[in-house]
């Protein structure tokens, strides 16, 4: 037998990297959990573009909602705002309003008598003073006296006949009405035309 064919004790040697239990061979054998991550990242890039392309959309939206929901609650609170300021003087016309009245009820009585000529002048002054002082608010008495009824600003305490005025006409004020801006504060009671009395039918 020649040499060539001899085994050497050079052929039975155990390479390195085979000694070790089969886990650790195992183990070596295995790439490293960030190394693989890495390799799987860097495989699929149009996939994490997308994906973040898909976060910045979602939080792009995200900043128009809620610069829409600013503006609403900007808007809402500026015509609160605009509301309040407008209607302030409101609870004080209120408490004003009997005084109106009584005025309004010393004037009748006054025209009534020729000895109260002096008194009349005075008081009718006093009225018009107040209501210059609240037209300058935009608020003022309800036209009702000769108008057209309307229910949103007249209240109608009954109905009539007159020959001189077409049915739903207004007869007359009982008590006047007061409106602030286009609000109705009270509306104005009056007597309201029903129309032309109706003649009995002749006998044949």
């Amino acid at each position: 037998m020649s040499d060539a064919q001899t085994p050497r004790p050079e052929d039975f040697k155990i390479s390195p990297e085979s000694q070790g239990s089969p886990e650790e061979r195992l183990a070596s054998a295995s790439p490293a959990p960030g190394e693989a991550g890495a390799g799987e990242a860097a495989s699929n890039p149009a996939e994490e573009i997308a994906r973040l392309r898909a976060e910045l959309a979602e939080a792009q939206e995200q900043v128009v909602r809620a610069q829409a929901e600013l503006e609403n609650f900007r808007k809402r609170t500026y015509r609160q705002a605009e509301q309040d300021r407008k209607y302030a003087i409101l609870p004080i016309v209120r408490d004003f309003l009997p005084a109106f009245d009584n005025l309004d009820r010393a004037i009748a009585s006054a025209e009534q008598h020729e000895q109260a000529a002096g008194l009349l002048e005075g008081v009718k002054m006093v009225s018009d003073q107040l209501l210059a002082v609240l037209s300058k608010y935009d608020c003022r008495p309800i036209e009702a006296a000769g108008e057209t009824f309307d229910p949103n600003h007249h209240e109608a305490l009954a109905h009539q006949p007159s020959d001189e005025h077409p049915a739903g006409a207004v007869l007359g004020v009982v008590q006047r009405g007061y409106q602030l801006h286009d609000r109705v504060i009270r509306p104005a009671q009056v007597f309201v035309s029903s129309g032309p009395a109706s003649s009995p039918e002749e006998p044949e």
